[in-house]
């Protein structure tokens, strides 16, 4: 499961891909800059990295994979935009509400690692089950996401 918006404003910004790169991108996955360009993010992105949830899959069968292209990122606009993702490492609880967690590891940003606080990409703000929860992401400078 990748990154589905619940809750909140958001807006699509188009975002540069540099060309034969991003195979393994799918949509709802969590996106960070690198040297100018989208890649997926990985358990050890910081906040400040995150672009925002790619909303096209990218794979090396499309036409245009050799191109540098633009593609669609959907971003936060408001606070408190919730995202609903699955959790791949460790355990949701309750008590986890409220609660800052790294990214999944391998996954290519489209988990949460409930066992990971380095990076505090995510904050829990809604229980579901151990396997899945509501976030916010946590990669605003200006407060809009922040801790």
């Amino acid at each position: 499961m990748a990154f589905v918006r619940k809750k909140g404003k958001t807006a699509i910004k188009w975002c540069p891909v540099a060309a034969s790169t991003c195979s393994t991108a799918v949509k709802g996955a969590l996106m960070c800059y690198s040297g100018g360009y989208l890649i997926p993010t990985t358990n050890t992105t910081a906040p400040s990295a995150v672009a925002g949830v790619l909303l096209k899959d990218i794979a090396t069968t499309d036409a245009d994979y050799a191109t540098a292209r633009m593609v669609p990122v959907e971003v936060p606009i408001e606070k408190g935009v919730e995202w609903e993702c699955a959790v791949s490492a460790g355990t949701l609880a309750a008590t986890s509400v409220g609660a800052f967690f790294d990214l999944g590891t391998d996954d290519l940003g489209i988990t949460v690692a409930q066992n990971g606080t380095t990076y505090d990409v995510v904050k829990c703000t809604k229980y579901i089950s151990a396997t899945k929860g509501w976030f916010e992401l946590n990669i605003s400078t200006d407060g809009i996401a922040g801790k």
